[in-house]
């Protein structure tokens, strides 16, 4: 296979009219360029420019390489790590390239050749441990994550609310990703217009759904309406990964066809595509092929077929030629060693030619010329959210109303179990008189209730926000909200829900066990469960946002809470803590809902009958807060508690989830 230098396409093809980059010292000629007269044509920014326009974007990345750090040793150095992580793996190699206004450029390459690592490099995001060296600009200014707020990113997986429909979720993202000075109406016209442009007519008006559990749309639709999202803002800059995985050939060529009429209108689109049709092929201006983390070949995809035939490898008649290019890069098993020397090849061909030359040249000059400092695009702009917290609060608290008004049988389900074993307990202590016996059975009785009111409501939160992390750091990432008013909205919508089953509990519970028949003793005990069951809620929203994934978070939820049950003064009396738990006691909000149920049932009662011998007897209800070492003075204080305790423990959830979001 000779190594033939190919035809330099890139100095001879015209290129699109590029529009007037100017208003911030940045101006490309309004004229037809190449890619050889970018370098000369191009006139960078006076040194103290700081400013990037974004009506139009040219993107061009230089000498990027991307290792994976290597592995450190576990335990202490005893056990070491696999061979092949025992050090840094290069994952991208000197990859360098352009892409400018009016271009679909389309990432291939077979698996492991990098062209999803590419992709996350150059949108600022996903990047975990890698380690990345090289120069990323956006018209000739140096960039790094701050490209986030100018770009768009379609992402491979689909994350969605599924208990909103498509047109809400659409209104959703419309009220928060456009900009502030569009009108209510205008982003409802805008919303229109992408439901019909992508398709979505007809299942505007059905739920996203959930897998398992809600029927929704179909796995083509909902990639349609992942696109449809990044589409709605009209954004100078779009990423796309795969996303045409999951749709019938027609729908890939219909979404192909929307991201080429964006390019059309002066948008920047990169996309990775994995096997395309010859149809879908055809309409893509430009292409960039990877094979082992080096660029096999940029330039025009209609003059990629005679740079591989020049390589020794030309494309079949009648065959798709996306695929030819990908099987000729492929890594084959039992091949490795033949088929990473051909892509060796192809690769050092491309390096050494006209065109890779020139691309090299390009990027060089475009990276010496930007800015020494990172630009931040933020400077641009008083904050990264485009709409103000007000206006956050008000979306978010209206999805995450539609998200719990759309399950009803969650709420139900959780009313009825709420309802029978209240009436169950109820039954098993129904009518306890006040006897030596009666009152082992009450304060049993108040403790049973208080456990499982605990075990019920935490394991009812625990996945809250679990269930919707990836979806929240997606959105946060975006700077649609901010976290303070996701986590204010998540938990103001089950206010009502922490309220009312409690008070349905403790309502048929405490007249069934026959507890202190006084109207004021019945209304104070109801506000001591609403409160203790809300601490235990909000113990239970900071095992969520700390534990991250619903399965670590029910295994950290019942091993947090058994030992602070166990300092509620049922199964170890007050004065027989250890000293070295006493701090675990004080976060125990077992320890102060049971004393504050104990004194508001005992301190009322002046006198208890001895009926058995097997009971210790108290003479009345003081002489039992005696027993248990309870002081009717702290009533006050347990509530006061508990209270403190609703709140450090959710804003203890707040700082996680906070934390949780910034090293994504």
């Amino acid at each position: 296979m000779a190594a033939v230098e190919p035809t330099n396409e890139t100095l001879t093809k015209p290129q699109l009219i590029y529009p007037s980059l100017t208003g911030n010292g940045t101006t490309l000629r309004k004229e037809k360029l190449s890619d050889a007269s970018v370098v000369s044509r191009y006139e960078p920014p006076p040194p103290t420019s700081t400013t990037i326009n974004i009506e139009a974007i040219t993107l061009s990345w230089h000498n990027l390489n991307v290792w994976l750090p290597a592995a450190n040793n576990s335990c202490c150095g005893l056990k070491k790590p696999p061979p092949h992580l025992a050090k840094p793996k290069q994952i991208l190699n000197n990859v360098s390239g352009i892409v400018r206004p009016g271009e679909l450029l389309a990432l291939m390459g077979a698996s492991g050749a990098g062209k999803t690592t590419l992709l996350n490099m150059l949108t600022g995001r996903n990047r975990g441990a890698l380690k990345l060296d090289g120069n990323i600009s956006i018209n000739g200014k140096k960039i790094d994550k701050d490209i986030t707020s100018i770009s768009a990113y379609v992402q491979q997986v689909d994350l969605f609310v599924g208990t909103m429909t498509v047109r809400e979720h659409l209104t959703f993202q419309s009220q928060l990703r456009m900009d502030k000075e569009i009108s209510q109406k205008d982003r409802l016209l805008r919303v229109e217009e992408v439901i019909v442009e992508m398709g979505l007519s007809k299942s505007q008006h059905t739920v996203i759904g959930i897998p398992g559990r809600i029927k929704g749309i179909s796995g083509g639709e909902m990639k349609r309406l992942a696109f449809a999202s990044e589409v709605l803002t009209n954004p100078p800059l779009m990423f796309c990964d795969e996303p045409t995985s999951g749709l019938d050939s027609f729908m890939a060529q219909n979404m192909v066809s929307v991201m080429k009429d964006m390019a059309a209108r002066g948008k920047t689109v990169i996309v990775t595509i994995h096997q395309p049709s010859s149809e879908v092929f055809a309409m893509f201006d430009r292409l960039l092929l990877m094979s082992e983390g080096r660029v096999a070949y940029l330039g025009g995809a209609d003059k990629a077929q005679e740079f591989f035939a020049q390589v020794g490898l030309p494309c079949p008649a009648n065959f798709n030629p996306a695929d030819h290019y990908i099987y000729s890069l492929a890594i084959v098993s039992g091949r490795e060693a033949e088929c990473r020397a051909r892509a060796q090849q192809v690769c050092d061909t491309f390096a050494s030619s006209k065109r890779g030359v020139n691309i090299a040249e390009v990027t060089q000059k475009i990276a010496q010329q930007s800015n020494t400092d990172l630009i931040a695009v933020s400077q641009c702009k008083r904050s990264p959210y485009k709409a103000g917290w007000m206006k956050q609060f008000q979306a978010v608290l209206w999805r995450s109303y539609l998200s719990v008004k759309r399950e009803p049988l969650l709420v139900r389900v959780r009313l009825i179990q709420t309802v029978f074993i209240a009436v169950l307990l109820g039954l098993i202590y129904l009518r306890q008189r006040i006897t030596s016996e009666g009152v082992a059975n009450i304060n049993g009785a108040i403790f049973i209730f208080l456990t499982n009111l605990t075990f019920g409501n935490v394991f009812a939160v625990v996945g809250v926000f679990t269930g919707e992390v990836p979806i929240f750091i997606r959105e946060h990432t975006n700077g649609m909200y901010r976290v303070d008013v996701y986590f204010l909205c998540k938990i103001l919508v089950e206010v009502p829900t922490f309220v009312v089953i409690p008070f349905i509990f403790i309502t048929i519970g405490y007249w069934m066990t026959g507890m202190y028949p006084d109207t004021a003793a019945y209304f104070v005990a109801c506000g001591i469960i609403i409160l203790f069951t809300n601490a235990a809620v909000s113990f239970g929203y900071f095992i969520s946002c700390a534990a991250g994934s619903n399965n670590l978070a029910m295994a950290l939820a019942p091993a947090c809470i058994i030992p602070l049950l166990l300092f509620g003064g049922f199964f170890l009396n007050n004065s027989s803590v250890p000293p070295y738990f006493i701090w675990l006691a004080y976060l125990s909000w077992f320890k102060y809902g049971n004393e504050a149920l104990a004194i508001n049932q005992w301190s009322r009662v002046t006198n208890i009958t001895c009926s058995t011998s097997r009971f210790p007897c108290a003479s009345d209800g003081h002489a039992v807060l005696e027993q248990l070492h309870y002081h009717e003075d702290n009533m006050a204080f347990d509530i006061w508690m508990l209270i403190v305790l609703i709140v450090g423990y959710r804003l203890a959830a707040f700082i996680a989830l906070a934390l949780r979001a910034r090293r994504q």
